[in-house]
């Protein structure tokens, strides 16, 4: 019977559910899965892309626990793709590989001054609250006022963590360093900026009524973007999300801090609608010291058109949260308009010609765009996995597909690699951590502690 021998490059949820996928799929032929994952602890953007006060997110880990603890799938972690190994390691010792690296990279706001000090991307927030070991441990917010650009899930979780207050987090996996630069932050206002309406949010109800539910903070909304178009009202009357989306926006509409009236809480969440950022302006010393937007109103096609009216709102601090973008891998086709892996249905493209590389694979964010939530995952995946199975005849022939070889090749190159063993370990030690603190976790930090937990050394 034939045997494929299957290389998975990233370790998240793509990555895994695509391996699960591989191994209940009926096939006529063995299979034996290694998974490759530069960080020394798996499950990718569940742990370092979502914020830790989303424990119904974060049970998605079960899940992928579940598939890993099963068997049939090996893990070596903190090995970087490209150095550590190579595709033309892979290609020595596997029939095929499937790329789940996902997206991890800002997308670019191309607007004057976006590149002042003050100004970040939302990755590299995310990164630093989720206790990322490849970001600076530190995070200054000494800014009382912030602005969020964007109306997606990311923006909200961006907000939500900078008005939240410090004390409220502790129950969660937040890292120790995070706990205490968000105590210490000054932050009294964030904005949020949307280009469209409240009818065009991208952000989840669940998302949302989340934020009306943060302690001492005042949900500040303005009338003037409540002027609901006809295709706003019709997408509220056909959509049960928006529908939803509206009347939790309503509802904030009649509370004492609506309209920037001023409510008795210690801090203010606003939310701008209607509003596209122009200009970030800064003071003498390059800050960041006020955003301009311009009023928008809807084209009457589903889009939106500038007013020309121009407004300003000080600030110290901006984050930009307009969606992220892929990475290049080293020898893989790329497409650097879309920052994808081109690929049709999962199947590597070349990038000039449109024809099938053969033993390559994508799956998740690098291949589809960082759209959809984690479920999306599964069903993208399972289309991905169905072209490997039925390519058999194009897969590769390796020299050397035994199961030894990989082990001994990142040892001869001086790798220190992590197995499942080594996360169960590192995992047991972060809870152990958090259990005197009736906290669900004390995460750990930096790379070399991770490692060393995980290597019992």
């Amino acid at each position: 019977m034939t045997k494929l021998r299957l290389a998975v490059v990233g370790a998240g949820p793509a990555g895994i559910y695509a391996s699960d996928i591989l191994l209940k799929t009926e096939r006529a032929f063995d299979v034996s899965i290694d998974l490759f994952e530069q960080l020394p602890a798996p499950y990718g953007l569940v742990r370092y892309g979502v914020a830790p006060d989303h424990p119904r997110i974060k049970g998605v880990v079960t899940a992928l626990r579940e598939v890993l603890d099963r068997g049939g799938i090996r893990i070596f972690g903190n090995v970087r793709f490209g150095t550590d190994i190579t595709l033309d390691d892979l290609k020595r010792h596997y029939n095929a590989v499937i790329f789940a690296t996902g997206a991890i990279r800002d997308a670019d706001l191309a607007i004057p001054g976006i590149d002042a000090v003050g100004s970040f991307g939302a990755a590299d927030f995310v990164s630093w609250f989720d206790g990322h070991p490849d970001v600076p441990r530190e995070w200054t917010l000494d800014a009382a006022s912030v602005a969020v650009v964007g109306n997606g899930n990311v923006a909200l979780d961006i907000s939500r963590i900078l008005a939240k207050h410090a004390i409220d987090l502790l129950p969660t996996e937040i890292p120790e360093n995070v706990y205490e630069g968000l105590r210490a932050s000054q932050v009294t206002d964030v904005h949020v900026f949307g280009r469209r309406g409240p009818a065009q949010v991208k952000f989840t109800p669940l998302e949302l009524r989340e934020l009306g539910e943060l302690r001492d903070v005042d949900m500040v909304v303005y009338d003037e973007d409540f002027d609901y178009d006809e295709a706003s009202l019709a997408a509220i009357a056909s959509n049960k999300q928006v529908k939803v989306i509206d009347r939790v926006l309503q509802e904030w509409r009649t509370r004492p801090g609506a309209n920037g009236a001023g409510g008795e809480a210690s801090r203010r969440l606003h939310l701008h609608f209607w509003a596209n950022p122009v200009e970030v302006r800064t003071d003498a010393e390059g800050r960041v010291a006020a955003l301009v937007y311009e009023r928008t109103r809807p084209d009457g096609q589903g889009g939106v058109v500038g007013t020309g009216e121009l407004r300003e709102v000080e600030i110290g601090q901006l984050y930009r949260a307009v969606g992220y973008f892929g990475s290049q891998l080293d020898g893989v086709p790329f497409d650097d308009r879309h920052g994808v892996i081109p690929n049709h249905e999962g199947q590597v493209l070349h990038p000039d010609s449109n024809e099938l590389v053969p033993g390559l694979y994508a799956t998740g964010w690098i291949k589809r765009g960082p759209v959809g939530l984690i479920g999306h995952t599964k069903s993208d995946a399972m289309e991905t996995v169905q072209h490997l199975v039925n390519d058999q005849a194009s897969w590769w022939q390796p020299e050397d597909p035994s199961e030894e070889a990989i082990p001994a090749l990142l040892a001869a190159r001086g790798v220190a690699w992590t197995d499942l063993d080594g996360w169960h370990r590192l995992d047991e030690h972060e809870i152990a951590l958090g259990a005197p603190h009736e906290r669900a976790r004390i995460k750990v930090v930096p790379r070399d502690e991770m490692i060393r937990i995980s290597r019992g050394e």
